[in-house]
């Protein structure tokens, strides 16, 4: 019952669309009516409000990171495996919100702060990668993409496996959520940051 209170719990967590609450309050319209439609902080990013967008960011990662706070906390038994749990229930519940019909986000934020809650790490070789690529190529789903990947094998490389097998899999719903963004990678049209379309 209690794995299932975690599943429950983090997939509702993850599931509250802050892009979309924070730009109707803010007066800045529907954010699935802008740009490319995604709930997440790039999208945001193209209302021109960029607090918005680093408040988008923030308070998605952060409800990766409170899931699996929560789940060590009240489920502490079940250790690594209630954690991780938790943590990818969040990040599916910010993919596939009820509130939005199952259309959210594509889960790199979130993805990041669960990552960083497992095992800062992880989170950090994420963090690094994700940037990194930004910074060097100004190609956000790309930097989101191979963040993601390096994720898994972080969690590997510093002793976590359970976390490997689980960030693994989240690594390919990520890809999966940018599979349109592929596409547009292969054929060279993907869109830079500072572009005048950047759909990413």
């Amino acid at each position: 019952m209690t794995i299932f209170l975690l599943i429950g719990a983090g997939y509702l967590l993850g599931s509250i669309p802050f892009g979309v609450i924070l730009t109707r309050l803010s007066g800045a319209g529907d954010l699935r009516q802008i740009g490319s439609g995604n709930i997440g902080a790039t999208n945001v990013l193209r209302t021109g409000r960029k607090g918005l967008a680093a408040a988008t960011l923030i308070l998605d990662g952060a409800k990766g990171a409170a899931a699996v706070l929560l789940a060590r906390h009240f489920a502490s038994e079940f250790g690594q495996d209630g954690a991780m749990i938790a943590g990818a229930a969040a990040m599916i519940g910010h993919c596939y919100p009820v509130w939005l019909n199952f259309r959210g986000g594509k889960g790199v934020a979130t993805l990041l702060g669960l990552a960083l809650a497992l095992a800062w790490p992880i989170g950090l070789v994420f963090a690094a990668v994700w940037l990194g690529t930004v910074l060097l190529l100004r190609i956000s789903s790309l930097g989101g993409m191979l963040g993601a990947i390096s994720a898994p094998v972080a969690a590997l490389a510093f002793g976590y496996p359970v976390y490997a097998i689980g960030l693994a899999g989240l690594a390919v719903i990520v890809l999966w959520r940018h599979r349109e963004n592929i596409a547009r990678l292969r054929a060279g049209t993907e869109p830079r940051i500072g572009g005048k379309k950047d759909a990413a």
